[in-house]
């Protein structure tokens, strides 16, 4: 069953980049999983990542630490959903490690999806962040995802370029 099948993007919920990128897909997915490569670019500048865990696999943990340009640290805890090697990325904040519910304020709830093709010698990447209710939605949209998670993919392809 292909993406399309089973989900539609929805433009009150979801946001979305969409950009071909001069990195092949197998490396784009090795900096994207890979916890050493992930500390240098899931942050956009003059954020920082200053730590990150990852147990690739379903229902495993994506951990990771934000620091703001004043020092604030940000922890974040997802749960990996769905992994298919150098095609498609999926994780939640509404998830912890285990696919157990996450009580309390997450914060911002949103499930990410990274999907790869390959396009000539580099990749079709699209990542969508994905939100229950349209509030949700403007609220990220409002904290900047479009430059900051635009501004990461250009840090990602830095990293890959330097491998």
């Amino acid at each position: 069953m292909s993406e399309r099948d089973y989900f539609k993007t929805n433009p009150e919920l979801d946001l979305v980049l969409d950009r071909e990128v001069d990195v092949p897909p197998a490396l784009v997915w090795r900096v994207l999983t890979m916890p050493e490569h992930v500390v240098r670019w899931l942050t956009p500048a003059p954020w920082q990542t200053v730590s990150c865990e990852i147990d690739l696999q379903p229902g495993g943990r994506f951990h990771f630490v934000m620091r703001s340009p004043e020092g604030q640290e940000f922890p974040n805890t997802c749960c990996y959903l769905e992994i298919v090697e150098n095609e498609k990325l999926v994780w939640t904040s509404a998830l912890a490690p285990g696919y157990r519910p996450v009580g309390g304020d997450v914060g911002l709830p949103f499930t990410a999806m990274i999907t790869l093709e390959p396009s000539g010698n580099g990749a079709r990447y699209v990542a969508r962040a994905i939100h229950a209710d349209p509030a949700v939605t403007k609220r990220h949209a409002d904290m900047g995802f479009h430059d900051g998670w635009g501004k990461s993919l250009d840090q990602l392809v830095a990293v890959a370029k330097s491998l």
